[in-house]
């Protein structure tokens, strides 16, 4: 299920002559339905309506092999997705292809679509950054917490402070939110 655009593929067909992709690409990975999961959902609701032409807004419920057509024609793609541990409110870094080996392709890591990416075209992937927005509560039918919530918004600023060019070393985890501890 893809929600928040068309991907390329199904455009594709759609036209005889092709078009530039937006510059930037930020896809949302989560299950809206369970909790803490649906940050990544969530942040591309919150982008949309607020970026320009420049950004193409997807999401899903995981990554398939079917975004290694989304990449191509991007100068940087965003993967925005929860993590059940690590430093709150996010990390940020870098993503380089590497196989995974998983015994299905229903789904993919970031790491294995852009080597994905790299078999089909035979160069390079775009940049390309994960956003693991640190979540908490992953139950089934669960809202967003609080805390999650939190971090959500810590990130939805960091995101529009770096496209102005405001932040100079993106692969760094963010700053804490106010009035948290460790």
């Amino acid at each position: 299920m893809r929600r928040g655009g068309k991907s390329i593929a199904s455009r594709a067909m759609a036209r005889s002559a092709p078009e530039r992709p937006a510059p930037r690409l930020v896809i949302g990975i989560g299950n809206p339905g369970r909790g803490d999961d649906a940050v990544g959902p969530h942040l591309i609701e919150r982008l949309a309506g607020r970026v320009g032409p420049e950004v193409e807004l997807l999401t899903d419920f995981q990554l398939q092999v079917e975004y290694v057509l989304d990449l191509a024609g991007r100068q940087e793609v965003v993967i925005a997705d929860a993590a059940a541990a690590g430093p709150a409110p996010f990390r940020f870094e870098p993503v380089a292809a590497a196989g995974d080996a998983a015994f299905t392709t229903h789904s993919l890591s970031p790491a294995a679509l852009l080597a994905a990416y790299h078999r089909h075209y035979g160069a390079p992937p775009p940049p390309c950054h994960v956003l693991a927005i640190r979540g908490y509560d992953f139950e089934l039918g669960r809202p967003l917490s609080a805390q999650a919530e939190a971090n959500l918004e810590v990130a939805l600023r960091f995101m529009f402070e770096r496209w102005a060019g405001r932040r100079g070393r993106p692969s760094l985890s963010a700053p804490r939110p106010a009035g948290t501890s460790s």
